[in-house]
């Protein structure tokens, strides 16, 4: 069955006069929404109809484990498979869904049809563009978490980041990894063993040339154009996207995704090739390892007997808190992301559940020079434009700066824009802090942190549109470079400071940092998703070798 959103919310509707939505849907459907609160709401009733998996019962959590797992993100997931495979027994917390996989079934809203199923208990989207969309509060894939001067996107799914990003792998440049990890992290060792690793497990490959020259390919072929105008080469990158469902969505025999803008919401027909496909399968193959959704971790400390605790908050789809729990592990592994495990260890260090964390926790942050760069009035092929990015250009004029090729999402036809996605070497940096009064950790960003990126970046955008005949920005509606989010959060637990360089938290043992928190600030003018798995591989390979 195949419904249209407006055919499920008449279906919804009767479904509520009726009870028609516990027969469509089966006995063991009307079963799971039992497990949590009654319906609040139309649309809530629509998601329960489209996507009854995620309000089935939640798989219990085990008192005490040998190890807990905070996050099911890439350095999470990297910990979780090494562990699991060594024998020990692990459980992951995510505080998010179990999103289900169909080659047909929307699961996840288009990039275009923004609701709750996308985006993370909040009633308004501000996008790409900075332009602010209005949605229902429900526990979506995508959280845009609101600092002072900054936004901050980042996963909230089982799948962490891979959910909902773009499918980019990039290896930094030698020099650019080198000035921001100043020696803490050999690039040769990294080079030669960990980054392989990495890209063998994520199966990773670029565009191949019969998907680039297909028609949602356009505005990559364009873009190309443009920045070979301009006297860029082009340079193809590596990308998590599964090609053969692609082909299959080129050919009528999948639903479309990829090729019509959906990913940062997800790819629910299993296009980008997530965690859940690769890494999680994998660790929960080995019959150790065991992943909590809807678990979702408020603080962390340390009992006088060495044990870990953790609170949770089990939580329904709809927000509602269903149970309060306290667990316990002999080894805690942070892998939250930058920003889930930069504020669990800030507010453990100051509420005094860790006290003994060193004044290196929560510094270092950083965007990663993250930027939305956009051009308009370009003539393009095709109708709409594909998610997977196929090319990138770097720029050394002034601040290193890198372009990737970008769709422009949130598109019903392809009006001739052409999007960016900007990444610059900056040495912008930030700290986290306990707000006693709030209550709350807080990021200082300054209020013109972004300045140098968008200058940057403009530098480069306006070359390129100078060449190609385009125009910088979409006028009245958007500019030309957009730093006020960042997808790419990095730092908060630095490497060789807050922690060692392979993780150990400082102050403390059995207490590790495996994810975005402990990259300082940037992956050197790239997406961070394969250092981070790389980076991950290295840090559990070293734990389990030293026994700790």
């Amino acid at each position: 069955m195949n419904l249209s959103r407006r055919g499920l919310l008449k279906l919804g509707a009767l479904g509520a006069i009726t009870g028609v939505g516990s027969t469509l849907l089966g006995a063991s459907a009307a079963q799971a929404a039992e497990a949590v609160p009654p319906v609040n709401s139309l649309n809530e009733l629509l998601y329960r109809l489209a996507v009854p998996e995620i309000f089935r019962a939640l798989p219990t959590a085990p008192e005490h484990s040998q190890a807990l797992v905070i996050g099911t993100g890439f350095g999470a997931s990297v910990a979780a498979l090494r562990l699991g495979q060594a024998g020990v027994q692990v459980t992951m917390l995510e505080r998010g869904s179990r999103w289900p996989r169909d080659l047909w079934r929307q699961l996840f809203s288009s990039d275009s049809l923004i609701d709750g199923r996308a985006v993370w208990f909040r009633t308004s989207f501000p996008g790409f563009d900075g332009i602010t969309r209005p949605t229902d509060s429900f526990g979506g894939v995508l959280d845009v978490t609101d600092y002072e001067h900054i936004q901050v996107w980042r996963g909230a799914a089982v799948g962490g980041g891979s959910v909902v990003f773009t499918g980019a792998m990039v290896q930094p440049e030698k020099r650019f990894f080198d000035h921001v990890f100043q020696g803490v992290v050999s690039y040769e060792e990294m080079d030669q063993r960990y980054y392989p690793l990495a890209r063998q497990m994520l199966a990773v490959s670029p565009m191949p040339p019969d998907v680039y020259q297909s028609a949602p390919f356009g505005h990559s072929r364009v873009w190309d154009t443009h920045a070979t105008q301009a006297g860029y080469t082009p340079q193809r990158i590596d990308s998590i996207f599964r090609w053969d469902i692609v082909r299959r969505e080129l050919t009528g025999t999948a639903r479309p995704s990829a090729i019509i803008g959906e990913s940062t919401f997800g790819n629910a027909n299993g296009a980008k090739y997530d965690l859940g496909q690769n890494y999680l399968a994998q660790a929960e193959a080995t019959g150790k390892v065991s992943i909590h959704p809807g678990h979702q971790v408020m603080a962390i400390g340390r009992e006088a007997n060495g044990r870990y605790w953790v609170q949770v908050n089990v939580v329904a789809p709809n927000g509602t808190v269903l149970r309060q729990r306290t667990l316990t592990a002999d080894r805690l592994f942070l892998g939250a992301g930058s920003i889930g495990t930069s504020e669990l260890l800030v507010a453990a260090r100051d509420t005094g559940t860790l006290p003994s964390l060193n004044e290196s926790i929560g510094t270092g942050w950083g965007t990663n020079g993250d930027a939305a760069v956009a051009r308009t009035f370009s003539g393009l092929e095709g109708f709409n434009q594909g998610a997977p990015c196929a090319s990138r250009i770097l720029d050394e004029r002034g601040m290193p700066v890198t372009l990737e090729n970008w769709y422009v999402p949130n598109l019903p036809a392809n009006p001739g824009l052409i999007g960016s996605l900007g990444m610059a070497l900056d040495s912008q940096r930030a700290s986290f802090r306990y707000d006693r009064l709030r209550k709350k950790v807080v990021l200082d960003w300054p209020s013109h942190g972004n300045d140098a990126v968008v200058a940057a970046l403009r530098a480069v955008n306006t070359r390129i549109a100078e060449a190609s005949g385009t125009q910088g920005g979409v006028p009245v509606l958007a500019p030309d470079v957009n730093a006020t989010f960042t997808a790419h959060p990095l730092g908060g637990a630095v490497l060789g400071s807050a922690t060692d360089a392979y993780g150990r938290v400082r102050g403390y043992d059995s207490l590790y940092v495996v994810d975005g928190a402990a990259i300082p600030g940037s992956t050197g003018t790239v997406n961070p998703s394969l250092t981070i798995t790389a980076l991950a591989e290295r840090s559990i390979a070293e734990i389990l070798r030293a026994g700790g």
